[in-house]
């Protein structure tokens, strides 16, 4: 059965924060949204890029090269390799496009981490 998604519908649902859930796979990338506030933490990706999309809200990426600001409908993709710090002062909703083999907070563990079978856990 053919059937559309709404990454804003479901990132409405959730009620943890910063905890990614798999909507789609695309070729070797997942497709997941989250509900975030707060800091998450400095850390990187050494061998994946990862695609920041706002369906709603206001998303601060802090980068030892400098910070974005995006805004609803807004997107940014960090590179590989590059230290970031996803900070949203007010509850932001957000869609993200990152390879199946990226780890939720790259080469750092915090209490925020979540391993891929929490983020492929039905909505």
């Amino acid at each position: 059965m053919l059937e559309a998604a709404s990454p804003l519908r479901v990132a409405m649902t959730l009620t943890e924060l910063w905890s990614p859930r798999v909507i789609a796979e695309l070729d070797d990338s997942y497709v997941k949204v989250a509900k975030v506030q707060g800091s998450l933490a400095w850390h990187s990706h050494d061998h994946e890029d990862e695609l920041f999309f706002i369906l709603k809200g206001h998303l601060r990426i802090e980068m030892d090269a400098g910070t974005i600001e995006l805004d609803e409908g807004e997107m940014f993709v960090v590179p590989k390799g590059v230290r970031h710090n996803p900070i949203a002062e007010q509850e932001c909703l957000l869609m993200l496009v990152e390879r199946k083999a990226t780890r939720h907070t790259g080469d750092v563990i915090t209490e925020k981490t979540r391993s891929l079978t929490e983020q492929l856990r039905p909505v």
